[in-house]
């Protein structure tokens, strides 16, 4: 007779994702959960870490993979990490023609406003729209600096400014 201890494999419990981005090059990703060291961590599904977070991440879109340590249970989750352009150029030439957050489509409540030197407010836009093309009016605006409040779903608010470059 042998004995066998069977484990019953049950899908790892994520409990939330927290995220700091607004960085060129020292975002994180961590991964919460009532048992963290349970599981062990991928971001490219393949070379799995103990620590249930990642550092020195530039911004980008994410697809983290997260297992029980038998390797059975297994559950990925999309995670994004934004940042802001510093610059756009609305000159007709087919690139860089619109200022907008890449991946701000994943965040459904995500809202921008775009003010002038002086604080006259510009435009503002949600997450599902292409963003601003450097117009006011109808017209177009100056090359210059803009500033910009960003309101996230999760309640965080950034700030910054870029310049438009014609």
């Amino acid at each position: 007779t042998v004995n066998v201890t069977v484990r019953i494999s049950e899908l790892p419990r994520v409990d939330g994702i927290e995220t700091t981005d607004w960085t060129d090059y020292d975002n994180t990703i961590t991964i919460n959960s009532t048992n963290p060291a349970a599981y062990e961590y991928a971001l490219d599904g393949l070379n799995f870490q103990d620590e249930n977070t990642f550092t020195n991440l530039i911004s980008g879109l994410y697809t983290v993979t997260i297992r029980d340590k038998a390797g059975c249970g297994v559950i990925q989750k999309t995670v994004w990490l934004l940042n802001y352009p510093k610059y756009f150029t609305p000159n007709g030439d087919g690139f860089n023609e619109t200022w907008y957050i890449k991946n701000q489509q994943f965040e459904p409540d995500f809202t921008v406003e775009i003010y002038g030197r002086f604080g006259k407010w510009m435009k503002s836009f949600k997450s599902n729209t292409l963003g601003w093309d450097g117009n006011y009016n109808g017209s177009p605006n100056f090359a210059t600096d803009y500033w910009f409040v960003v309101h996230r779903q999760d309640g965080r608010i950034h700030k910054g400014h870029f310049a438009l470059k014609r």
